[in-house]
């Protein structure tokens, strides 16, 4: 069986993600002690009981959803992986998979970039909307005149599926470029709820006071494919891995082409490790898709690892 792994990224977090899985797996209850032991707080602690206002915090939920996600995948899986991508940040859980960065290595540079982000947040507070139903040239029209206007800074940040892309930036651009997606013929504007402008040219700090801590950090070639979010290709070379890491920052997420280039990897199933069903449910929007489940907790690891003997029988 060819198996692809996918990652959700921030959005995902909730109080509680991951359920028992630490009580049920040695290999999670090792994960959340070398956290601990890395950030220098208890994040199992803040995962399992929050508050949400807590988790919602960029510096503690990238850290959260990077360990809760690959605990997962660890626990999960005893056989081979042909492919992997991650939603965002997320992609850290893919690389780490492939052995392309240590646990702690990769931790290190995603407790980084949460800081960073926060940082940058709170210098410039932002935005972000979900457009639905609109395609992305006529969403680049609103935006362009949202920022010929005046109004502020405002950019496509997040390519989910078609018809849902994801703008981000100053709060009153983006306001206003949801107003002219409306005008331009979009069905819905969801305004999201998050702490800042991720994938905005508002998060250029964010980026440059991560950039070091990324160039001085150890990689290696991934042992299986590894699709990047920012060009939607396999990682071939190390020197990509960290210029595309160092971009994520402040770069779209082509998500959607990025999972049509995992499903031309031939798998025969599809698999999404993470505290929420994310990006399971947009792979049925991928041409040629093959069946894409979603692994939360413990009792969902066990019937994945059930489902997988029961294959191999």
């Amino acid at each position: 069986m060819r198996l692809g792994i996918i990652f959700p990224g921030q959005g995902s977090q909730a109080v509680g993600m991951g359920g028992n899985l630490t009580e049920r797996f040695e290999s999670a209850r090792d994960l959340f002690l070398r956290a601990e032991r890395i950030l220098g707080y208890d994040l199992l602690a803040i995962v399992r009981d929050g508050p949400d206002e807590t988790l919602r915090e960029t510096k503690y939920s990238q850290p959260a959803i990077f360990v809760v996600n690959y605990a997962l995948a660890i626990a999960a899986l005893d056989v081979p992986v042909a492919a992997s991508a991650g939603h965002s940040f997320a992609e850290f859980c893919s690389l780490t998979l492939a052995g392309a960065i240590t646990f702690d290595d990769a931790l290190k540079l995603v407790a980084e970039r949460g800081l960073a982000m926060q940082a940058a947040a709170e210098q410039s507070p932002g935005a972000m909307s979900a457009i639905l139903g609109l395609d992305p040239e006529p969403l680049r029209g609103a935006v362009a005149t949202a920022r010929d206007e005046g109004t502020g800074r405002v950019q496509l940040a997040n390519f989910n599926a078609p018809g849902q892309i994801v703008i981000s930036g100053d709060r009153d651009a983006v306001a206003r470029a949801g107003e002219l997606s409306l005008e331009a013929g979009a069905k819905r504007v969801v305004p999201l709820n998050v702490s800042g402008a991720w994938h905005s040219e508002l998060m250029v700090p964010a980026r440059e006071r991560f950039t070091p801590f990324v160039e001085r950090t150890p990689f290696g070639l991934p042992r299986f494919p590894v699709i990047s979010n920012v060009d939607a290709l396999p990682y071939a070379d190390v020197a990509t891995i960290r210029a595309n890491l160092i971009r994520s920052v402040t770069d779209e997420v082509q998500w959607h082409a990025a999972a049509e280039r995992l499903v031309a990897e031939g798998l025969d199933r599809i698999v999404e490790f993470g505290g929420s069903a994310v990006l399971a449910p947009l792979m049925r929007r991928v041409p040629g898709a093959p069946a894409a489940t979603h692994v939360g907790d413990a009792s969902a690891v066990e019937a994945f690892r059930a489902s997988l003997e029961g294959s191999a029988a």
